[in-house]
C-alpha cells in the first residue's frame, strides 16, 4: 500500500495491479481517454465559419447576415453549409442533396435555395451572394472585399 500512495502522491493518475483484467484495463482507458476528452472540450473553440458578413455557427446550428440572425431548417442549414464550404465553386442538385442528406427531386432544392434566398433578403435586402448557374447548380459568391 506504501508504493501505491506514494506513487499516487508523486503524480501517478492511477494504479493498476499485474493481475489486472482485460475488461478492467480496457474500461480504465476508456474512462481515461473519456476524461481526458471533457477536458479538451471546454477549451475547444466554437467551430464557427466566417465568409464577409455571414456568421455560420456549426455547433449552434445558427446563421447571421451582418449581425441578424436568419432562420433556417435543418436542410436549409446544411445546403448552405454546402455552398460556404467552397465559396466560388459551382454546387450541384446532387452534391447539395447529398450535403443535406436529404434524398428529394431537384425542384425541391430550387424550392429550398429559393426560400434561403427570401430569408437572407428579409435580413438585408441587398443580399446576392447566393447565384444561380444555369444548368449547373449554384455558388456562393466569395467575399470581395476581403483583403
Amino acid at each position: 500500500d506504501l508504493d501505491v500512495i506514494s506513487g499516487l502522491r508523486l503524480g501517478a493518475d492511477d494504479y493498476l495491479a499485474k493481475d489486472i483484467s482485460l475488461q478492467q484495463l480496457l474500461a480504465r482507458v476508456v474512462a481515461l481517454f473519456r476524461r481526458v476528452e471533457a477536458l479538451s472540450g471546454g477549451a475547444k473553440d466554437e467551430q464557427l465559419l466566417e465568409r464577409g458578413p455571414l456568421k455560420f455557427s456549426l455547433d449552434r446550428m445558427e446563421v447571421s447576415w451582418k449581425g441578424v440572425d436568419v432562420p433556417l431548417t435543418v436542410t436549409e442549414f446544411w445546403i448552405i453549409h454546402s455552398l460556404i464550404r467552397h465559396p466560388g465553386h459551382v454546387r450541384s442538385r446532387q452534391q447539395l442533396m447529398d450535403d443535406a442528406n436529404v434524398l428529394v427531386d431537384d425542384q425541391t432544392i430550387t424550392s429550398h435555395v429559393k426560400r434561403i434566398r427570401r430569408k437572407f433578403q428579409q435580413a438585408d435586402s441587398a443580399f446576392d451572394r447566393l447565384d444561380t448557374v444555369y444548368g449547373a447548380g449554384y455558388r456562393w459568391k466569395p467575399d470581395t472585399d476581403s483583403g
